[in-house]
């Protein structure tokens, strides 16, 4: 559905390079919901204005449904813009029309049918459950109604593709969790394939099929959210997934405090279930402290994670280790 091949954005301050994005692949199947994670000046956003080009790549290609949209004249990425919407963080609502009326801008812009604009903007706002705000002003709305607002405009030209930069950060948990169920049941209802950027590990665990994380402009790991949650490989993605895993202080976790080891477990799915600490600790002579674990629910499964300190015999604790490994058992030594 979308393919980026080798793509780069400069930008010139004075007689600085700036490199935001730099030599990014990715490949996007049809129906997935792709999630962008990483830090303040990653190039996330960067890299998701470049997919409609709002932002110009400096190099590469951005393939979406077999077009190469960097080939595009003027009027034809104009067209094909209409099968790319999206989101912003801070909702870009035109204060003075109503609710009504900004869903219905881009139609108008294209001097559609009233009766079909109204009907397609009615449509969607019975989609996004803010009929009763048909009359509304942005002023009125919630952060939330707005957002969903935002949603159902991005939605009107019946798109291929959803783009959304940060579309939640600016909102409460509550508000968060409702919308990121709203754009799971667009991807559903419509079939659209949606690029997500965030920086929130809940909203990648909460709705994301597969993720990338972006740092100093590149992609240093692309992954299914399961892998990614329970086989993370570079330190970005395990700091990512502490911050939601952990509240274990660093000083709290030194081997040194054992006499042994500290390992972190993930379990996957119906493994989480099953007494595996429990056995282990019959069966090999260690003592066993437990310093933190929780279950995130994913997509289509959840991941547990537990962290422990294992002290006694350093042959005894390789041991248990051994066996945690046979289990079915993600296991990293801290």
């Amino acid at each position: 559905m979308i393919t980026i091949e080798n793509l780069s954005k400069k930008f010139i301050s004075g007689k600085n390079e700036i490199w935001a994005v730099k030599d990014v692949s990715l490949h996007i199947n049809k129906g997935e919901i792709f999630g962008i994670i990483g830090l303040s000046g990653a190039g996330k956003s960067t890299l998701i204005r470049c997919l409609n080009r709002l932002e110009e790549p400096t190099e590469g290609k951005i393939i979406i449904d077999g077009i190469d949209i960097m080939t595009l004249n003027k009027h034809q990425l104009r067209n094909s813009r209409k099968e790319i919407g999206m989101i912003f963080q801070h909702f870009n609502l035109l204060s003075q029309k109503t609710v009504f009326d900004n869903i219905a801008f881009p139609l108008e812009l294209e001097k559609q049918d009233k009766h079909m604009i109204e009907s397609r903007v009615n449509e969607l706002l019975d989609f996004v459950e803010l009929t009763d705000k048909k009359n509304s002003y942005p002023s009125e709305l919630s952060g939330g109604q707005k957002q969903r607002v935002a949603i159902a405009r991005a939605l009107v030209n019946n798109p291929k593709v959803l783009l959304s930069d940060e579309a939640t950060s600016a909102l409460d948990p509550k508000t968060t969790d409702s919308i990121l169920k709203l754009l799971n049941r667009t991807r559903k209802e419509f079939g659209l394939t949606i690029v997500l950027i965030t920086h929130q590990m809940e909203v990648v665990r909460d709705i994301c099929d597969k993720v990338a994380i972006m740092e100093n402009g590149q992609v240093i790991e692309t992954n299914t959210a399961l892998e990614l949650f329970s086989h993370p490989k570079t330190q970005t993605a395990k700091t990512f997934i502490n911050s939601l895993n952990s509240n274990v202080k660093e000083e709290f976790i030194r081997p040194v405090d054992f006499g042994g080891k500290v390992i972190r477990l993930s379990f996957l799915g119906d493994s989480a279930r099953e007494p595996v600490v429990s056995r282990m600790i019959r069966q090999f002579d260690i003592e066993v402290n437990i310093l933190s674990g929780n279950i995130n629910d994913l997509v289509n499964t959840s991941v547990g994670n537990l962290i422990l300190g294992l002290s006694g015999d350093h042959e005894e604790i390789q041991k248990a280790i051994d066996y945690l490994n046979k289990q079915n058992v993600n296991v990293e030594v801290i």
